[in-house]
């Protein structure tokens, strides 16, 4: 199995500098990485970065709270895109889908999908960590009706990450209709695997180089 093929090459954290995406890329080229998922200030430069490579750019979108407007998660989608990302990963608002604010919470994923529609891939972050197995459920739904591509499990800045359960739960809903993206707390090979196994298609990784050479780490994303 080709690991580094499910791997979204990620760095998002509020110190990232430039010569940090720079790095980034190079790595995600050499290792044969399936993206870089980047905060959207660094699309521009990560498209060029991965020039002449098969590697694609991911940006994040209203993270990681998701608690911003639809009408400025959709603009940030739109001026991505433009700013080469191929794919987007999308913070739900966690607070609304807690108060069963459903029809909400649809509007908002359907914001960015619209957005994105024959342009980019949609991942939808729903935070699994703030969320019981009800609402897990509930958010998988509404992210088909919205007609998501994935749902992913966490922005990796919260409580705790992915979790088997919650990926195993997660595929169970959406099927074949969406893919599963595991992310925070994927620190080993052995734990990529089990993700994989579990039914996740892709994996959010910071430390995607120690994992591919079979180290143990510790970690957040």
């Amino acid at each position: 199995m080709n690991v580094a093929k499910y791997i979204d090459h990620t760095a998002l954290k509020a110190e990232t500098t430039l010569s940090d995406i720079k790095q980034l890329c190079e790595e995600a080229k050499e290792y044969g990485f399936y993206s870089v998922c980047v905060n959207s200030c660094y699309a521009a430069a990560s498209k060029e970065y991965l020039s002449n490579s098969s590697v694609l750019v991911c940006c994040v979108i209203g993270f990681p709270l998701g608690a911003c407007t639809k009408e400025a998660k959709a603009y940030e989608t739109s001026d991505t895109i433009i700013n080469g990302a191929k794919e987007i990963d999308m913070v739900i608002n966690v607070g609304a889908l807690k108060e069963k604010r459903y029809d909400y919470v649809l509007e908002d994923i359907k914001a960015v999908t619209n957005a994105a529609k024959g342009k980019a891939i949609v991942k939808v972050i729903l935070e699994t960590c703030l969320l019981t197995d009800t609402e897990i459920i509930k958010a998988c739904e509404i992210c088909l009706k919205a007609n998501a591509d994935f749902v992913k499990t966490s922005t990796g800045f919260n409580k705790a990450g992915a979790t088997i359960e919650h990926v195993t739960l997660m595929k169970s809903v959406v099927k074949d209709k969406a893919k599963v993206k595991a992310a925070g707390g994927v620190r080993d090979y052995k734990t990529a695997i089990a993700f994989i196994n579990a039914g996740a298609s892709r994996l959010g990784c910071s430390s995607s180089i120690k994992i591919i050479n079979g180290e143990t780490i510790d970690g957040d994303y």
